[in-house]
């Protein structure tokens, strides 16, 4: 697919990058030429259909290209964080083992060998983007422009690729996890494509062609890796490499993106900027945008504006929304969540304020889109319904199950967590092709929309009996400006205590936050005691890469405090 795409769109910009102080792009001929050379490079060096070959890398051109020049030649891609320990790695190459390994940086390449020296795992390639570091006997250690300068022939792999079954292992993708070891989830070439077609009618219906999207999550996370990697750009789209959140707002103006992916971390983030630079407002200009809210979240949820108010809400288009809109370079078309789920709170506000937020669910296993929202008729409680071609239903317990040509073959040397999530239905025929159970407790509306509410593993059983939500519970608390982070715990005891991260500059007012969110909730989920904590974080393992907190992680770490709190109460 992406070779030919390149075939026939050889002069058009396909990415485009930071290097050497200034914006270089990449066009879709030389794109193909290097994934040729590359994969021409592999070959030579022993890398044959089939084996499994390790990817570290920032975002940058050399990843896709890597990544296409391995699924060409019939081997398997396994992509991996950059913030990956010693450990992490070293879990992933015996796991899978890989027998090469391309790396951008000198630094990550001496992680990986060190990794491999733990794992026992020989790797009998590494090849770097810099200057590799001396490698052990058995490795062989070649620098990226080698394999550039091998002789591809485009036209042959080409054909080799257009060849290639379907059902041909394109990637194993470790799931970052909340808990436990990463499992390696078995995505053959047609989950991707079947993720491709789903959302081709969407990106079609809004005009993606010739836009650009702003590449910001990894490459190595199973969103960004098909969606980033191959699906927009195969459609048209111009991907452009951010070099950081620190520097998001700069890139939003100068490259005037049509699509961003965000998760929902970054919402959070944005909308608590956006209330702080609001509170150095005037009076009167508070209020514009407190009834630009207002009325933005009565035009999606009801009652339907009077005369009055929606010649009000006109003029707020112009006076509030579209200055928001201007935020985000003024050709923004969708803000797509991604990662995790969205508070409907915090995607409304959003939408209330004009900007298209696009609320889907999916998951590494299955492709990974499942289901989307679609702009023309986004109902902000619900994941959208499912994409073409993917069933959805729900099973007696509430968890709900997925089957189509998106959904992984299994988790890689481990039958037994495959059998546990591909399994038949109850009332199933016998025969029937499996579902994927997701794990996450649901509902489906009449309209087919998917409603998510809770991790299934995620419930909290109190002393009493009662089965508590804590994600509902933490994206309220999250909700509040004054809290960035929050995780609520009690299993096994009569109330539920929190850790709270609080926003910057407000730990004195976390407690008030805390008194409103008690308010709208039952009793037996009100949070009884909390103390703060410090940011959970992707360096001090309380993150994942997707910024996902690792609630098993940081209940295990502060298991003492959350003793102290329940002993309180």
């Amino acid at each position: 697919m992406m070779l030919a795409r390149a075939r026939e769109w050889a002069e058009r910009p396909m990415l485009r990058h930071w290097r050497d102080g200034a914006w270089q792009r990449v066009l879709w001929g030389e794109f193909a030429h290097q994934v040729a050379a590359v994969a021409a490079f592999l070959r030579a060096h022993g890398v044959a259909p089939g084996d499994r070959v390790l990817i570290v890398s920032e975002n940058r051109p050399e990843f896709p290209v890597a990544d296409t020049a391995v699924m060409a030649i019939g081997a398997v891609s396994v992509p991996t964080y950059t913030t990956n320990t010693v450990a992490d790695h070293a879990h992933i190459l015996r796991d899978s083992g890989a027998s090469a390994a391309i790396v951008s940086t000198r630094r990550l390449a001496e992680r990986v060998l060190a990794a491999a020296a733990e794992s026992g795992a020989g790797l009998a390639l590494l090849l770097c983007c810099e200057d590799p570091p001396a490698a052990p006997d058995g490795t062989a250690a070649h620098r990226w422009a080698e394999a550039l300068a091998s002789p591809g022939d485009l036209a042959m792999l080409e054909a080799e690729a257009n060849a290639a079954p379907g059902t041909r292992l394109a990637c194993l993708i470790y799931t970052s996890g909340t808990g436990g070891a990463p499992k390696g989830v078995m995505l053959p070439h047609r989950a991707m494509l079947a993720n491709r077609e789903g959302v081709r009618v969407l990106a079609e219906r809004l005009d993606f062609f010739g836009e650009r999207y702003l590449s910001f999550l990894p490459l190595s996370h199973s969103y960004e890796h098909t969606v980033g990697g191959f699906l927009l750009p195969s459609l048209g789209v111009e991907v452009v490499y951010s070099r950081g959140a620190d520097r998001i707002a700069a890139e939003l103006q100068e490259m005037r993106p049509a699509v961003i992916t965000a998760v929902p971390r970054l919402f959070e983030v944005l909308r608590a900027r956006m209330l702080a630079q609001l509170e150095k407002e005037p009076a009167f200009r508070r209020r514009l945008f407190e009834r630009a809210v207002e009325l933005g979240l009565r035009k999606m949820d009801g009652p339907p504006l009077g005369p009055l108010e929606r010649a009000q809400d006109a003029v707020l288009e112009r006076l509030v929304r579209a200055r928001v809109r201007a935020r985000f370079g003024g050709r923004l078309l969708a803000l797509v969540s991604g990662g995790a789920r969205l508070d409907p709170d915090l995607s409304g506000f959003f939408l209330a304020l004009g900007v298209p937020v696009i609320q889907g669910y999916g998951q590494t296993e299955a492709g990974p889109v499942v289901s989307v929202n679609p702009p023309w008729a986004n109902r902000r409680h619900t994941v959208g319904p499912p994409l073409a071609g993917v069933e959805a239903r729900i099973a007696e317990d509430g968890e709900l199950l997925v089957r189509g040509d998106l959904v992984m073959d299994g988790y890689w040397n481990n039958p037994e967590a495959t059998a546990a999530a591909l399994r038949p239905a109850a009332g199933d025929p016998p025969g029937a092709p499996p579902w994927l159970h997701t794990g996450d407790i649901g509902a489906i509306d009449p309209d087919g929309y998917i409603r998510i509410t809770d991790r299934k593993r995620d419930f909290i059983k109190t002393l009493g009996g009662e089965m508590v939500s804590p994600a509902k519970i933490e994206g309220l608390l999250m909700a509040e400006p004054e809290i960035a982070q929050a995780v609520v715990a009690g299993e096994g005891k009569p109330a539920l205590v929190a850790l709270v991260v609080p926003a910057e500059g407000m730990e004195g007012k976390v407690a008030e936050a805390i008194e409103r969110v008690n308010a709208r909730l039952s009793a037996v989920e009100r949070v009884r005691r909390w103390t703060t904590a410090e940011p959970f974080t992707v360096d001090n393992g309380l993150m994942t890469p997707t910024m996902k907190v690792r609630r098993r992680a940081v209940i295990e770490r502060y298991a003492p405090v959350l003793e102290r709190l329940h002993r309180r109460e």
